[in-house]
């Protein structure tokens, strides 16, 4: 990746100067973001004692200092959260005069409402515990419903990487395209791409048993002799994405392509998607591929790492992040 900035360039503010750590979650990512930026990674020592307890270590003096802690909270969810709480800990008790939790993918997302009797709402809890552990503002991307953000009593600066899906898709140069929502709740998300790329829209009926098995049920609009790009900010076991594959060939699609932010990709999602009609996968690397992941050979992986140094360059000094949405 070019380097955008020198380490001159990015002067204190009155949070200081900026630095960024990472956590065990993603350093990749982290050193992506360090790269574009022109700064080192931050020092610090994060390890395990025998019963796994956190251990971490700041090994740099960052008093007075605008802190930014790179941390996904991805599989495994609860550790990488807890070393994200430890660390954040150690930045406030070490007087750091700004600290913001950069969370690529948001862990606990899908749990944002009360559907079911007695069944808590974690996104909540999750956004409460990094408050009370010191966080200052949050940077996350493409949350499941962008209402969590009213979880959180402090600033939170919710990027989207459609800027960087598009920049992909554009180049297909594909004239017969059609977006394709998988549900009706994805259809907003899906209309912003096809809005963009001047595509049609078409969206899947389904219903979901009692045991959360995605049914696809219908295709809505003409995808007949077109190349369809499914539409999701996550997708997870693959189930429901499969299914609307093998639905949009049934109705006469050429080509189906799956595209999502998160590539959580658990349990059984590799193997249905290499036996599913899908001619591609397009994530982001918001999370870490596992190694099984990474060599399905149906897989593309794009970089975010630039859009959010744009974003803690631009919370660093003070200028607008929403530019960056668009």
């Amino acid at each position: 990746m070019k380097r955008a900035l020198t380490g001159d360039s990015l002067k204190p503010t009155d949070f200081g100067h900026l630095k960024v750590f990472s956590g065990s979650a993603h350093t990749h990512l982290a050193n992506e973001i360090v790269e574009f930026l022109g700064i080192p990674l931050g020092k610090a020592r994060l390890r395990r004692f025998p019963d796994t307890e956190v251990s971490f270590q700041i090994d740099e003096n960052i008093r007075g200092v605008d802190v930014f802690v790179v941390q996904p909270t991805s599989n495994p969810v609860d550790q990488h959260l807890m070393e994200l709480l430890v660390m954040i800990d150690a930045f406030r008790r070490s007087s750091a005069a700004r600290i913001t939790a950069v969370l690529p993918y948001y862990g606990y997302a899908r749990q944002d409402r009360k559907d079911k009797p007695r069944v808590p709402i974690s996104a909540k809890l999750v956004a409460n515990l990094l408050s009370a552990a010191g966080t200052h503002r949050v940077l996350t991307m493409d949350l499941h419903k962008a209402q969590i953000q009213g979880f959180f009593d402090i600033p939170v600066d919710h990027l989207f990487a459609i800027p960087v899906v598009i920049d992909y898709l554009a180049r297909m140069n594909h004239s017969n395209l059609t977006i394709v929502s998988p549900d009706a709740g994805g259809a907003e998300r899906a209309r912003a791409y096809a809005k963009r790329l001047d595509a049609e829209l078409a969206v899947i009926d389904k219903r979901r048993s009692e045991n959360g098995v995605a049914e696809v049920m219908n295709v809505i609009g003409d995808v007949k002799g077109r190349l369809c790009i499914i539409q999701d900010d996550l997708i997870d076991t693959a189930g429901t994405i499969t299914k609307a594959a093998t639905a949009l060939k049934k109705a006469g699609a050429e080509k189906v392509i799956a595209c999502a932010v998160h590539g959580v990709l658990s349990g059984p999602a590799i193997e249905r998607i290499e036996k599913a009609p899908l001619d591609q996968l397009i994530v982001t690397n918001t999370i870490p591929l596992r190694d099984e992941v990474a060599r399905c050979k149906k897989i593309e992986v794009l970089s975010v790492a630039r859009l959010l140094g744009q974003a803690i360059r631009s919370i660093h000094e003070e200028t607008s992040v929403s530019s960056l949405f668009v």
